[in-house]
Order: C-alpha cells, then structure tokens, then sequence
C-alpha cells in the first residue's frame, strides 16, 4: 500500500483553505507512522488563478493533474490519497474507475454531497463539484471518462445539501444513507459493488471531535462513530481511499482510529506488523 500526500488547496475557498497543504503534509505523516507505510509527496502548485467557466482556480486545478496521475501509473496496490481538499479525489477514483470497470461503488462519508457543478455552484468551490464530475456531469474538462454508474456512489452521514445537489440526489444520481451508523443500511446500498473506493471528507466528524475543520458542519459523526462504520466493510473488497480537508496541525493524534480502521480495509500492515 502507498500514501500519496497531495497539497492541492484551491479547490476549497473556506476561511481555511491554505491551511490545508499544512495539514496535508502533517495527516500523511501521521498516516504513515499509523500504518507503516512510506509516504509520496506529490507535488501541487500552490498558486492561484481567476475563476474561468464558473470554477475558481480552474487552471490550476487543472495543471495540478498531471502530477497526481504520474503519481499513480504503477501503485502496486491500494493507495490512500490523502489531500488537500476534496478534488484531490478525482483523479484516485477516476483512475480506479478505468481500473475496475463499472462494478465500482464509492462510498462518500462527507457533511456535504459535492454535487453541484459550475452553473449551480454557490461559490465556485471545485471540492462542491467533484463527485458529480466523477459521475461525468458537469465541466467536460473535469467530467470523468468513463464515468461512475448511476447510483454506484453511496453519501453516508450527508447532511448539508444545496437545493440542485438534493435534487440531483432525489433523482437516483446516487444512493443516500442518511445514518452512517447504520451498517446494515451502508451494506444494502453497496451491494452489487464488484470493488468499492472510500472517501472521508473529516467534515463528516462533528466539529467537537476534531477541530481541525475548513467547512464544520453540526451533528456529526463521533471518531468512534466512524471507525466502527469503516470496519463494518470487512466483506467489500476496499480497492482505494482518501482522506481529506484536514485543516492545520494541531490535535491529528485523535484521528489515529481512523487512520487505522481505513489501514485494516486497504490490507495494510501497521508499523510493528512483520511483512514479507
């Protein structure tokens, strides 16, 4: 298994946007102490570029994707991606996607379902646009080829939508399960998935777990909470993941549960774990 590290910020226009290469850096250092792994810094541009099509920083986000998929020609195994902010998922799923086939499910725990696109974007936050781009819907120059199937992607624990990304949900675009807590609810909605991909925006953890937040949201998942939904995965076959929006440096000692619970779905030895 290998980390990849992927400073990307410009995607989020939150009052702490840049403090996510920071925190970057810092969670995939962690990452790997956790899970014993060596970590690959990928590198982003940390400049910025007017908002073109409805997309702030649509430049950059798009000089910013060739490093990452060189990052993953040859994994040689699952990777964690840890970002940056959320569109730093485009390329890991998209990649898995071409990989896997149509048999993909994506299992999205996030406060947010990043369904909107340019037009219907608040604020022009590509991390609001991506998962609708990873359903091949929105900018062509962002809309993944081939494209996630209908209903393959799963937003556990969502729960602040804007009114076009609850209707793009209502209209099966994808599967929601309101309660991430519910494993057998998570479990119904995934069934049929050949091969799953797991994102964990840490917006999803209530703002009293972890402070460390671009976009809080109230009401959210303990670290506990979470853990115990990405072990109830154990009979998916977890191909890749990514962890994202970790904002700053200080307090990532709580999020070691997590780090290891998605360590246990990707197969990953922790560090006193003897590998061939």
């Amino acid at each position: 298994m290998l980390i990849n590290a992927v400073p990307q910020w410009q995607g989020a226009l939150g009052p702490r946007a840049q403090e996510l290469p920071e925190g970057c850096a810092a969670l995939a250092e962690l990452a790997g102490r956790v899970l014993g792994r060596p970590v690959c810094h990928v590198r982003q541009s940390g400049e910025t570029s007017p908002v073109a099509g409805g997309i702030a920083n649509r430049e950059v986000l798009l000089a910013n994707r060739p490093a990452q998929l060189a990052a993953l020609e040859a994994p040689g195994g699952p990777v964690l991606t840890v970002g940056g902010d959320c569109g730093t998922e485009l390329v890991p799923i998209g990649v898995a996607r071409y990989r896997y086939g149509p048999g993909l499910g994506v299992l999205w725990f996030d406060a947010h379902p990043d369904l909107n696109t340019a037009r219907s974007s608040p604020s022009g936050a590509y991390h609001g646009m991506v998962l609708r781009s990873l359903l091949g819907e929105g900018d062509p120059d962002f809309a993944a080829n081939p494209a996630l199937e209908r209903g393959r992607a799963v937003l556990a624990g969502t729960r602040s939508f804007d009114d076009p990304e609850r209707e793009a949900a209502e209209s099966g675009l994808v599967t929601v399960v309101p309660d991430a807590t519910d494993a057998a609810a998570l479990a119904a909605a995934l069934r049929g998935a050949e091969h799953v991909y797991l994102h964990v925006d840490l917006d999803i953890l209530d703002p009293g777990e972890f402070g460390g937040l671009n976009y809080p949201e109230p009401d959210g998942l303990s670290i506990a909470e979470l853990v115990a939904a990405i072990d109830a995965l154990v009979g998916f076959d977890v191909v890749g993941a990514g962890v994202t929006e970790c904002a700053g440096t200080e307090g990532l000692e709580v999020l070691e549960p997590v780090l290891a619970a998605i360590g246990r779905r990707l197969g990953a030895a922790g560090p006193h774990t003897a590998r061939g």
